[in-house]
């Protein structure tokens, strides 16, 4: 396989895809057509805009998949596909609904490039129980599409001992779905990113990054780590899939 999963979309200060354009850029096909998914936001038109903005000066010629009255033949004729950043339970009921989440995982599986940003680096993992976001409406199934066997965090925040909010951490929620699943987590900081090519696997961008896995404290994950080890993780759910 042959992806680029992001943390974030938008980095402070920074334009949509600016802290990662050259890294997107070199993943891309060069004049790729590139299907976007926008399902995670309400408004796709904008949404697809948004990314034409941002890659078509680079030669990429983005076509929202919701723009076609057949999304996955719009993704059948794209030389890569991108799914951006929302909410998770939205985007993954539109997938469900669509058709779209077999046809990118088989796709992606086929050798597809595949670039996901938050909500769709979500998707790669092989469910949405590690995701931050509320369940706005409720898919089918929380099974996303499993391109790779360990969950992934994104927008992972460290936890700030002097706050005085005492809500639950991001390790604390982790942690919680350690004891009820034997899975590792990947926690993608703000401006890092995962490249996986074929057998291989490394961190990329701002890093470091953080490792949640059962029975062990947190590791922390210098940019540029090699981490195709979780490439053969095998998965244990409290339950079996859907």
């Amino acid at each position: 396989m042959n992806l680029l999963l992001l943390s974030n979309s938008t980095q402070y200060g920074l334009g949509y895809l600016e802290h990662a354009l050259d890294t997107v850029a070199a993943f891309l096909p060069q004049r790729a057509r590139l299907a976007f998914v926008p399902y995670a936001l309400a408004d796709h038109d904008g949404y697809t805009a948004r990314v034409r903005a941002a890659l078509e000066p680079s030669g990429v010629s983005v076509r929202g998949v919701h723009e076609s009255a057949d999304p996955v033949a719009e993704l059948d004729a794209a030389e890569a596909v991108f799914i951006g950043g929302g909410n998770s339970f939205r985007l993954l009921d539109a997938l469900y609904r669509t058709g779209l989440r077999e046809a990118v995982r088989d796709a992606a599986r086929n050798g597809l490039p595949y670039m996901g940003a938050s909500a769709g680096t979500n998707m790669a993992a092989p469910t949405l129980r590690t995701s931050n976001d509320m369940p706005i409406v409720q898919p089918p199934s929380f099974d996303a599409l499993g391109l790779v066997p360990f969950q992934i965090n994104p927008h992972y925040l460290d936890p700030r001992p002097a706050d005085t909010h005492k809500g639950e951490t991001r390790e604390e929620r982790l942690t919680e779905f350690l004891e009820e699943n034997d899975v590792p987590v990947l926690g993608l900081r703000e401006g890092s990113w995962l490249r996986v090519h074929r057998h291989a696997a490394h961190l990329g961008g701002a890093g470091p990054a953080r490792l949640f896995t059962r029975g062990n404290p947190p590791q922390e994950l210098p940019a540029g780590s090699d981490l195709s080890r979780l490439l053969t993780t095998e998965p244990r759910f409290d339950s079996p899939g859907r």
